[in-house]
This record gives structure tokens, sequence and C-alpha cells, in this order.
């Protein structure tokens, strides 16, 4: 990250971090042979994923972000068995049973988008602690309107992996940092997905995540 953060910036750093994070567990979790890929989300982690999505306008994660299990239709499910336990009850209960654990945040976490709304849900605590699952609540409560457009998933083209664009966001943000492009696969703009749309050719939807590689870092 401190090699991608000179040339991206002190903005959108999380969108990187979090793509190619979640890409190498995927990945891992593939090579292992595991059934399950359990995570260690909290409440706080997903009352904020709900406010974001709200505030993006991404009706596809919103439908899904409160879900204990999610990618069950896919080659690894992913679990989330903390989903109803509040961060602080979680730090408690590692100093207690003297667990090691990381206590500090990302350098980079404090110009995160979602810092902004951390900050919102840490007020809303303060005055009314139920409020994180009362966000919750509300994100599970949600209804997508069946007219709603929602992404097709397939898979990209370049390294196999699950994609509802030609490439996914791993391999666009990896060749946006090797042509010297870091903000190329950042926000809306679909980037190298729509340059490409007359140059690539079709998947043949046969590859899993262990049959090709993601893009190199280069830069």
């Amino acid at each position: 990250m401190d090699e991608i953060v000179k040339l991206i910036g002190l903005k959108n750093n999380c969108t990187f971090c979090g793509v190619f994070r979640r890409q190498a567990l995927d990945r891992g979790s593939a090579l292992l042979k595991v059934d399950k890929l359990v995570t260690g989300h909290n409440a706080d982690d997903i009352a904020e994923t709900v406010l974001l999505n709200i505030l993006r306008g991404d009706i596809a994660r919103l439908g899904r972000c409160t879900s204990i299990i999610t990618g069950e239709d896919g080659p690894i499910p992913r679990c989330k068995p903390f989903k109803y336990t509040y961060e602080k009850e979680i730090v408690m209960y590692a100093y207690f049973k003297k667990l090691d654990y990381f206590s500090t945040e990302c350098i980079y976490s404090p110009n995160a988008y979602r810092g902004f709304a951390r900050e919102f849900i840490k007020d809303l605590e303060r005055m009314r602690p139920r409020a994180i699952l009362d966000i919750i609540k509300s994100g599970e409560d949600f209804r997508i309107s069946t007219s709603t457009k929602m992404p097709e998933q397939g898979i990209c083209e370049r390294c196999g992996y699950i994609s509802s664009q030609k490439w996914c966001k791993a391999c666009v943000l990896l060749e946006g940092l090797n042509r010297g492009l870091p903000k190329l696969g950042i926000g809306r703009s679909r980037g190298i997905n729509s340059e490409h749309n007359t140059n690539t050719k079709q998947a043949n939807g046969t590859q899993s995540l262990q049959s090709k590689q993601c893009g190199s870092l280069d830069f």
C-alpha cells in the first residue's frame, strides 16, 4: 500500500486495499480447498457498510451486505459470525482473555470515505447505543424492486475471477498502476472495461480461481 499511495495519493486508498485483499483471500482459500471463508466483520463494520451503500447508491451490494452468509452460489461462501457483535465487545473479550490483536488502524484510513460513516455511527452510538443494530436491521429489511436492473455475474477475461465486467476490479486497478494511470479504475468510470469492449475476446466460462493469475504489479 505504501507503493500504491505514492502513485494514487491519500485518497481512494481503501479501494485498492479492499479489492486486492478480498481477491487474495478468495485465491488463498481456493488453493487450500476450504469449504467456507470466515471473516471478522463486526456489527460496527456492517452498519458502516449499509450507510456507505446508501450514500453510493450501490443497490446490488445493499441487497446482500447484511447477510451472514454470502456467495453461496460461488465457489467459496463467506460467513460473518460476529455480525451482531459490537466492536467494543470484541476488544474487551480479547483484552480480558489476553489474546493478541491489532489495536491500531491503518495509517491511511483517516482519509477513507468509510471514515465519515464511522464517525457518524460513533456519534449516534454515544447518544443511542442500539443505533448500530438498528441500522443493520434497516439494511436487512430493505427490499429491492424487481424492476431494478442488477449486474450480471460472469468471470474476468484476464484472470478468471468473478466479475460483472469484462475485467475484474483488481485487473483494472493493476492495469492503471502499471500504465501510470492510477485513477483509471476509481469511481464509476468503467475505465479498462469500456476501453476493451471491442478488443477483448469472450470468456469461455471454464476458468477457476486457480487456473489463471491476476495481473502482476510492475510499477
